[in-house]
């Protein structure tokens, strides 16, 4: 009979999401080239959209052209077993929410500026609160809740309300995104529950399957003929995205996400840079201001969960 402490470590270092190596600065190297992926996905799709792409297309080739990407990966890095899963009709909500949040994101891009777009996106860690306080029983707090405020009220002045009839389409991408964002939560919600059993290589890698199985049945509604052009701006999109959820996964084994998450805003300074650049987008004021409160309220979010992380930690040890 082994050890009781050497055979702990072996379960606890077997977790999907336990740092297999901490360092800081390659944690922050991986996030970075994630955050980069991230903006250059975001920016091929919507350039994607001006050649006829609609959301059911991105959906399919994104996925089809990551999956190899990210299957490659899976089995270097952990084997076949990785893709093995405990909780299959867990997998299945899971998949439905993503899904569902991603087409809502897709169409969101389409229909909006890509820095709007992006920021709005980040609302999805307020969502979170919500849904882990209701589904979780989670206590949220005053000052959760005071970030929470802050952020659907930037949303409120990116929103306008009441402007002139030019602006329905944008104001309907802009709930189209809200609604994308719910759907992140939901999953960032089903996923935190999958990690305790599954291998990340599993939720990772049933996602895209998932995601190009149906990106392909909508194909038989929405799918039409593209060019040569199209397909590869489509293709250079899904390995994109296939990078960038490698990297993210990699920078979670490097570090703790309090030292990560604050660099995921970079992704609306590459949205506003890349907007400007390829499709002429300057923003508004409303949307500067708005798009402000919005990650203030999310890193403070980021700021309060590491606070009460570090208080819990040596509240724990003072016990001990």
């Amino acid at each position: 009979m082994g050890h009781p402490t050497k055979s702990r470590a072996r379960v606890v270092s077997a977790h999907p999401f336990e740092p297999r190596r901490q360092s800081v600065p390659r944690g922050i190297a991986f996030r970075l080239i994630s955050v980069g992926c991230y903006s250059l996905m975001a920016a091929l799709l919507k350039l994607a959209s001006e050649h006829g792409v609609v959301a059911g297309e991105m959906l399919f080739y994104r996925a089809s052209f990551a999956l190899p990407v990210v299957l490659f990966w899976a089995l270097k890095s952990s084997g076949i077993s990785a893709l093995r899963t405990r909780r299959p009709w867990a997998h299945l909500g899971r998949c439905a929410l993503g899904i569902a949040s991603i087409l809502c994101a897709f169409q969101a891009l389409i229909m909006l500026p890509l820095a709007t777009a992006t920021t709005i996106g980040f609302t999805a860690p307020m969502f979170a609160t919500i849904l882990s306080s209701l589904i979780l029983r989670e206590r949220a707090g005053s000052h959760r809740w005071l970030a929470v405020m802050l952020g659907l009220a930037g949303v409120a002045i990116i929103m306008v309300p009441g402007g002139p009839a030019a602006h329905a389409a944008p104001l309907q991408g802009v709930v189209i995104a809200l609604l994308g964002a719910l759907g992140t939560a939901a999953v960032v919600t089903t996923v935190r529950q999958l990690r305790h059993t599954e291998h990340v290589g599993a939720i990772v890698f049933w996602f895209f399957a998932s995601s190009a199985l149906v990106g392909g049945m909508l194909l038989f509604y929405v799918g039409s003929q593209h060019d040569i052009e199209t397909l590869a701006i489509l293709a250079a999109a899904g390995v994109a995205a296939g990078i960038m959820q490698i990297t993210m996964t990699e920078s979670l084994h490097a570090t703790q996400v309090s030292v990560l998450a604050p660099l995921d805003y970079l992704q609306i300074v590459g949205a506003l840079t890349l907007g400007w650049l390829i499709f002429s987008e300057i923003p508004k004021e409303t949307a500067i201001f708005g798009g402000s409160l919005i990650i203030i309220s999310g890193i403070y979010l980021i700021w309060h969960e590491y606070r009460a992380t570090v208080l819990a930690k040596r509240a724990f040890e003072n016990y001990k």
